[in-house]
């Protein structure tokens, strides 16, 4: 027996998964699977798109929620780009300011769920030989957190591709394998991107879904707001 839970099917015995909390969690993936297909689970069990905290429950795997995806469209004044820390929408967790345009960058200002600013994300368009933008991350009180790039073919080499990124890749084989998106289960090590503050590493993504926080001082938040403008 099933029901539906925003246009999504799941079990009826088998309850919502909790939310957690984002403050202090190292690992995130986006998306919809709340418990991947695995063993005797034949169907992911699906929930609301959101930021989850991957974690394994003695057999079970579970995706839990700890930063929503607006559900419904966006009323007239509040920010197009935003998170919640409720499914309803009711609590504002942080939201992106529209760009501000300087040069050859765009400024992406992050504020908290009472409008204060908390850091900025700036884009830098593509060097000669990459292929992705570079991306810095402003966190007051710390050193500038910079990416690392995709490059063309002999282009210059990153820190991953010294050996880094089977590293990288190898913590991220251990999130796909929660099921964290209910897809591919390996990550391209040319992928990943590093993110690091002088010298330390900070953040590692694998440009898609996944996020792994390798500094305990960086606000989950400009995560999760490099996420939400990394297309734009």
């Amino acid at each position: 027996m099933e029901k539906r839970v925003f246009g999504k099917r799941r079990d009826v015995d088998e309850p919502a998964a909790p939310v957690v909390s984002w403050a202090d969690a190292w690992e995130f993936v986006v998306g919809e699977v709340e418990r991947p297909a695995a063993g005797r689970r034949k169907r992911a069990a699906l929930g609301p798109r959101a930021f989850r905290v991957p974690q394994r429950r003695g057999e079970q795997c579970v995706n839990a929620p700890c930063a929503f995806f607006p559900q419904q469209p966006s009323s007239p004044g509040s920010p197009e780009l935003c998170l919640y820390e409720d499914v309803d929408g009711r609590t504002l967790l942080c939201s992106v300011d529209e760009p501000v345009k300087a040069g050859g960058e765009r400024h992406f200002s992050v504020r908290d769920g009472q409008g204060r600013a908390i850091g900025t994300i700036r884009r830098i368009a593509p060097l000669k030989h990459a292929l992705t933008p570079v991306w810095r991350i402003d966190q007051p009180g710390h050193e500038e957190i910079v990416s690392s790039g995709e490059w063309a073919k002999g282009g210059p080499k990153e820190m991953f591709q010294r050996g880094a990124g089977k590293l990288v890749q190898g913590i991220f084989q251990g999130v796909a394998d929660l099921g964290a998106d209910g897809g591919d289960q390996a990550s391209d090590a040319s992928r990943v991107l590093q993110w690091t503050a002088d010298g330390e590493p900070v953040l590692a993504s694998d440009g898609r879904e996944r996020f792994l926080v390798r500094a305990s001082w960086l606000d989950r938040r400009l995560v999760f707001a490099y996420a939400l403008v990394r297309d734009r």
